[in-house]
C-alpha cells in the first residue's frame, strides 16, 4: 500500500458454501488454508503443482485441485479470489479478471495490487484478532502476535487459548 493510498476497510466474509479461488498451491496457500477451510468456502484451487499440505487436503476431498495453469474464466462464479503464484504476470491476470468481474482479490507477492489483504490473524473460538499494518506482513504479524499474548496474560476468558488463526509448523503470519 503506498503512501497515499487509504486504509483497508476491514470486515469479516462469510464465505460458507461460497466458491473462492485460489491460483497457486504453494507455501502461502499452504499456510492460509486452515483459515480458509475453516470458513466453510468451497475452496477450488488452480495450479500445475502443490504443496503437500495442499495436495493432502485434495486428496481428502475437502478442495477442488484443477493441476494446471490459470485460464481466464477460472474465477467464473467466485466470491473472493488469492492471486499466490510465483509469477507476477499470472497475479496480474487474476487480479485483472477479478476487478473485471468485481470479485475481491488478494495479491500475494505484491498486496497493493490486489483489491483485498489478507491481515494476520489469531482466534479462540467466536474471538478473532486481525491485524493490518500499512502492508508490512511482518509488522503485522510481530503486533498480532504481541496483542495475543497480552489478552492471554491479562486473563481475558476467550483469549485463553487465543493462536494464529493458520496451523502452521514454522511461521505463524497469515498476512502476506
Amino acid at each position: 500500500m503506498t503512501a497515499e493510498a487509504p486504509p483497508p476497510y476491514l470486515a469479516g466474509l462469510r464465505l460458507a458454501g461460497r466458491r473462492v479461488v485460489v491460483v497457486g498451491a504453494g507455501r502461502v496457500l499452504a499456510r492460509r488454508l486452515g483459515t480458509l477451510l475453516d470458513s466453510g468456502a468451497r475452496l477450488v484451487v488452480v495450479s500445475p503443482q502443490a504443496a503437500p499440505p495442499v495436495r493432502a487436503v485434495a486428496r481428502a476431498a475437502r478442495l477442488t485441485w484443477h493441476e494446471r495453469d490459470y485460464r481466464l474464466g477460472d474465477l467464473a462464479g467466485a466470491w473472493y479470489a488469492l492471486a499466490c503464484t510465483d509469477d507476477p504476470q499470472v497475479n496480474a491476470a487474476v487480479v485483472a479478471e477479478a476487478e473485471a468481474a468485481r470479485i475481491f482479490c488478494v495479491r500475494a507477492d505484491d498486496g497493493s495490487l490486489g483489491t483485498a489483504v489478507t491481515p494476520a490473524s489469531a482466534r479462540d473460538g467466536q474471538v478473532q484478532l486481525a491485524v493490518l499494518a500499512g502492508g508490512d506482513f511482518r509488522a503485522s504479524r510481530h503486533l498480532r502476535d504481541r496483542l495475543a499474548a497480552q489478552l492471554t496474560a491479562a486473563g481475558q476468558p476467550a483469549a485463553a487459548t487465543l493462536r494464529p488463526g493458520t496451523p502452521r509448523p514454522s511461521r505463524s503470519a497469515t498476512e502476506d
